[in-house]
């Protein structure tokens, strides 16, 4: 591709099965008025396809080395914005002020060391993103999307399932990108729930999950020593749960139940 040196530094494993891009956009059901953002276009072979068929797409590229590649590859697009800009770093409630939508879309293919900080920025900055379709690490993917009591099953899988509802749309082999990566890669699509559970303090949920996954083998009992035992123990009871239960076996609303209720005390 032009002869781009890809970096390994930024993760860049471009994606070339236009079959896999094909089922990463079938993944959105576009609605009318939509904006989608887009992290990392690389040579722009799914950003193409995002472009045929939203309303507006605004596009996050680190690499501005791109910027050539990626003129001559959306040339005949015309309703895209595109940013050259770390999105960790980027101003993105002030960028989606300058549009008016009715439904915003996340579409990405994801270096996996990043994964975790754009879901929690999204989070953080509150931007209310209704579909988002991401392709990640697999063995990532199987984080976001565990069974409780599953080995997988830990603190970002709580955190996300607070957020949204989550499913694998497919797997995709190593050998769909370019350079190949040494790892297979998974597409989920997460949709945000319209009827999540209030929360007295989203910082303090945040900081009981993390403590609760301290020690992923641990009890809840000694993983939360420094908290109310006894308000613990009452909620865990309530679903047939006890204090000697492990993080891993805890459904997200439960957390969510024990956030509220030590908030209280």
């Amino acid at each position: 591709m032009y002869n781009f040196e890809y970096k390994k530094s930024l993760g860049q494993n471009f994606l070339k099965d236009k079959n896999i891009v094909n089922k990463i956009v079938d993944a959105i059901s576009f609605e009318d008025n939509n904006l989608v953002i887009e992290i990392g276009p690389g040579s722009g072979v799914l950003t193409k396809e995002i472009l045929k068929k939203c309303d507006q797409a605004l596009i996050y590229e680190i690499d501005t080395r791109l910027e050539k590649v990626l003129s001559k590859e959306l040339i005949i697009y015309k309703n895209y914005k595109l940013i050259f800009e770390d999105f960790l770093k980027a101003d993105l409630k002030g960028d989606l002020k300058q549009y008016h939508y009715d439904h915003l879309y996340l579409i990405a293919n994801l270096p996996y060391y990043i994964t975790t900080p754009i879901m929690g920025k999204i989070i953080d900055d509150g931007i209310n993103v209704e579909k988002v379709v991401i392709m990640i690490q697999k063995e990532v993917a199987d984080r976001f999307i565990a069974e409780v009591g599953s080995k997988e099953y830990g603190q970002i899988t709580v955190f996300l399932n607070y957020f949204f509802n989550i499913d694998k749309v497919i797997n995709v082999n190593k050998n769909s990108f370019v350079p190949k990566p040494k790892v297979d890669s998974s597409v989920i699509r997460l949709i945000a729930k319209k009827d999540r559970e209030e929360l007295i303090s989203f910082e303090y949920f945040k900081k009981l999950i993390k403590d609760s996954f301290r020690f992923k083998r641990k009890t809840i009992r000694n993983n939360l020593k420094e908290y109310d035992l006894d308000v613990v123990n009452k909620v865990l009871n309530k679903y047939g749960l006890t204090l000697d239960t492990r993080s891993e076996c805890i459904a997200y609303y439960v957390f969510v139940e024990l956030s509220n209720e030590l908030c209280k005390k």
